[in-house]
């Protein structure tokens, strides 16, 4: 094999290898929407935001199911976010309230987002949120305190073998990306 030979198998090496590299930066990127997608086709990962419809369900009162939640904030997020209760216990079926804690501990206004996910995962199918301060951004003065509603059940046809959940909530700073889509929907005016 010759120098020239030699120079052009590599160059196909590397062209093969930098389109390698493309594909696989891309896949990066496309890979938290696909996974969104598919956790919320699947009820995986327990992230179900959608608005559950309050139906009339009956109660049963020979089980009991808890509820543990927690919260956590997103590392730089200046606030305070806490549920007021550790764990409630519920009957299947059985409507609840809990409320959450934010307090906003820089001098400016901020906007947080809660991401909801629930464990195990497929619990995530049996836990239905009618009305969640997750389903909405919650903007906050410099200061300023709030406490957040979440009305659920916990669907009667949960297996029996599921006896406890973790409801987790992660408060995000989305000042930013809201600012952003607000300066978008100016200039689309």
């Amino acid at each position: 094999m010759n120098r020239e030979q030699l120079t052009q198998q590599n160059r196909r090496l590397v062209q093969k290898l930098l389109l390698i590299i493309g594909g696989m930066f891309c896949f990066g990127f496309a890979l938290v929407p696909l996974y969104d997608v598919f956790c919320e086709f699947t009820g995986l990962n327990g992230r179900n935001t959608i608005k559950a419809e309050q139906q009339s369900q009956s109660i049963d009162s020979s089980r009991v199911v808890r509820l543990q939640l927690t919260t956590s904030v997103s590392p730089g997020m200046p606030w305070q976010f806490k549920p007021n209760q550790h764990y409630i216990d519920v009957h299947p079926g059985e409507n609840k309230v809990v409320k959450f804690s934010a307090k906003n501990l820089s001098g400016q206004a901020i906007v947080g987002q809660a991401i909801p996910s629930v464990s195990p995962g497929l619990a995530g199918l049996y836990l239905n949120k009618t009305e969640c301060f997750c389903f909405n951004q919650q903007p906050l003065a410099g200061g300023e305190s709030v406490e957040m509603g979440l009305v659920f059940f916990i669907s009667p046809d949960i297996p029996e073998h599921i006896s406890t959940l973790t409801l987790s909530y992660t408060l995000f700073n989305v000042t930013d990306v809201t600012e952003a889509e607000s300066h978008n929907l100016q200039a689309a005016l």
